[in-house]
């Protein structure tokens, strides 16, 4: 049976476009143009809404300057806000990865808001002489404006949603840290016995390192705020008047709430990407550093006989399909992966703001598709880490403190008190013999016994003596 379809036309013919679409031939040619991913830019919401956002901003700044009647100006208003209530997201279906630097992304987004307000005047789509994708709802913009605008309120949208679920993996570490505190173990330099140190501390680390790299998201965040609307197609604000860029900034600010700037140089503005290769590098410093702390908790929980076995991690899921009884680290090794691909992404990003030329940097869409993989990924990673690992963590006390008394580390403890030859070589009768530090300190004579206690009790070794 033939779908019901209707006829619309662009500066190459006629296409039939299916009727009950709000998508038009547009967006229709760019699906049959970029069949790349298979993912349609609607898997991104923080996008169609940040899309929508700004053209309802249009709209106002245009009815406000005069250039759209009130009618068209409500139709198109009232469209964006259904689109920012998560209606008609299926509607957005070009591929994220898109040649033509985001027009098709723009026209997709013109189609569906003009469609939906046609619907709304009491029109059918397609019925675009009373109300048009690109003379109404285009109005005073350009892809090269509306794209990274657009773009940049998403990611903004998103990095908000990181913070947060760095948040909760910050806390879920600093409090196995007090919960540790007690805790004594032997620390570890190149894999080899270092000095002792407490479990609570180890753990404190991973928080410390947590709330740095928050820190600065957050700074890195706050350029992405600074927005070329206004800019049109090379920066020169040509088919806008002089008053829309400050005008659609006011509206748009007002409707996401976010203290959005225009910038100083809209031709600048409109070809550099230098603030998503910015937020790119501290997604990576976040992954890179989420990665270390993965390969931590995977090699401290190594075992449970041949390995460190020093914690424990929660059991989430049966680890072999031939080994009965394994039970592997999966959840520490997915984080790990989404690392490896933040990495990845981050050189993509890199490439693609090198790469653009002159006026325009056509390859954003390829930055908004790895931005958006790396920030929603790691939102999930660290929540996942956090509920399902960090949480459910649990330590071998007794293993860790005979570990430490076993330790040839225990002589560095004691050199400024006997001297690096004497303490040397302890360590290394230690080592040949299996005896112990102290023991051997004491049997020759080097140290009596009450001033081998005081120096090798936990407080001392750990350093919260002097805190």
């Amino acid at each position: 049976m033939k779908t019901a379809s209707r006829r619309e036309h662009d500066l190459l013919g006629e296409r039939e476009v299916p009727v009950d679409a709000y998508w038009g031939i547009h967006s229709l040619r760019a699906m049959e143009n970029f069949p790349i991913t298979g993912t349609p830019i609607s898997v991104y919401p923080q996008l169609i809404d940040a899309l929508a956002a700004v053209k309802e901003a249009a709209a106002l700044a245009n009815e406000e300057l005069g250039l759209l009647t009130p009618e068209k100006a409500a139709a198109i208003v009232a469209a964006c806000r259904e689109i920012r209530a998560g209606h008609l997201h299926d509607q957005f279906v070009v591929d994220v990865i898109q040649g033509g630097a985001g027009t098709s992304t723009n026209m997709n987004a013109n189609e569906v808001v003009a469609n939906r307000a046609l619907e709304l005047l009491g029109h059918a789509k397609g019925e675009y002489r009373h109300l048009h994708p690109n003379e109404d709802v285009n109005l005073s913009q350009s892809t090269n404006d509306v794209y990274p605008t657009a773009v940049r309120i998403a990611a903004i949208t998103a990095v908000h949603g990181l913070l947060q679920a760095t948040a909760v993996l910050q806390d879920a570490f600093a409090a196995k840290a007090v919960e540790f505190r007690d805790v004594l173990k032997m620390g570890r330099t190149q894999l080899q016995d270092a000095v002792p140190m407490t479990l609570g501390q180890e753990f404190s680390t991973y928080a410390v390192m947590l709330d740095e790299d928050r820190n600065r998201l957050s700074e890195a965040v706050e350029l992405i705020h600074e927005i070329n609307l206004g800019a049109t197609a090379i920066g020169t604000g040509l088919n806008a008047p002089a008053a829309y860029a400050e005008t659609a900034r006011r509206h748009l600010a007002e409707i996401t709430g976010m203290p959005l700037v225009t910038s100083v140089n809209l031709v600048e503005a409109t070809q550099d990407c230098g603030a998503f290769v910015q937020l790119s590098g501290v997604l990576k410093r976040l992954a890179v550093k989420l990665s270390k702390t993965c390969n931590d908790l995977r090699l401290l929980s190594s075992g449970p006989r041949a390995g460190l076995n020093e914690i424990n991690l929660p059991a989430v899921q049966a680890g072999s399909s031939i080994m009965p009884g394994k039970v592997n680290p999966v959840i520490p090794e997915v984080v790990n992966q989404v690392a490896f691909e933040v990495i990845g992404n981050d050189i993509t990003i890199t490439m693609a703001a090198e790469g653009g030329q002159l006026q325009l940097n056509a390859f954003e869409p390829v930055i908004l598709h790895s931005l958006a993989k790396s920030i929603t990924s790691l939102r999930a990673a660290c929540l996942t880490l956090a509920e399902r690992c960090v949480a459910g963590i649990t330590a071998n006390t007794k293993e860790l403190r005979a570990t430490v008394e076993n330790s040839i580390g225990l002589a560095t403890a004691l050199n400024p008190h006997i001297g690096y030859t004497a303490a040397t070589a302890i360590a290394q009768e230690a080592l040949r013999t299996g005896r112990g530090v102290a023991e051997l300190t004491l049997e020759k004579g080097l140290l009596p016994a009450a001033r081998i206690a005081e120096l090798l009790t936990p407080e001392r070794l750990t350093g919260s003596a002097n805190h």
